[in-house]
């Protein structure tokens, strides 16, 4: 039986939709080429996950912003790293946001592991309007509509 690929979920903190979180990674891979260091998105956590294997295989971070899961990023790796001189893990991701289909998620701290099975659908480009305030997307998601 081969290993089945496992995500993680982890909430998106300031980021107001899926266009802000772009504009971040947008920011933070500029400043990563200036530093003369490979142009990714990343995301630094105190602890690597003990399931880092099942994740590389194709897992993704999906993000949680205002309540709604509503994207992914692929992971591309894990790196050790230090923050404030204590070991770290940088997640690397490939560059680009996939939209998934809008899930209620609550808050929480830290990210948190998540199985393909609970994971949710990409959508298509078009498929829906991802400009809407993000009251009004929760709404539609909890109405069934979307």
């Amino acid at each position: 039986m081969g290993c089945v690929t496992l995500h993680l979920q982890k909430l998106s903190v300031g980021s107001t939709g899926i266009d802000s979180l772009a504009d971040w990674q947008a920011r933070l891979m500029v400043r990563r080429k200036k530093e003369g260091r490979p142009a990714l998105p990343d995301h630094v956590t105190r602890m690597t996950p003990k399931r880092a294997d099942e994740i590389a295989t194709g897992g993704s971070i999906y993000w949680v912003i205002k309540g709604l899961m509503l994207c992914r990023s692929e992971i591309a790796g894990f790196e050790p790293t230090t923050k404030a001189g204590k070991p770290a893990c940088r997640i690397v991701m490939k560059p680009g946001l996939i939209p998934v289909l809008p899930t209620p998620r609550r808050a929480f701290q830290g990210w948190r592991y998540l199985t393909a099975e609970d994971a949710p659908e990409d959508i298509s480009e078009g498929a829906g309007p991802d400009n809407l305030p993000p009251a009004l997307r929760r709404k539609l998601v909890e109405l069934g509509l979307w």
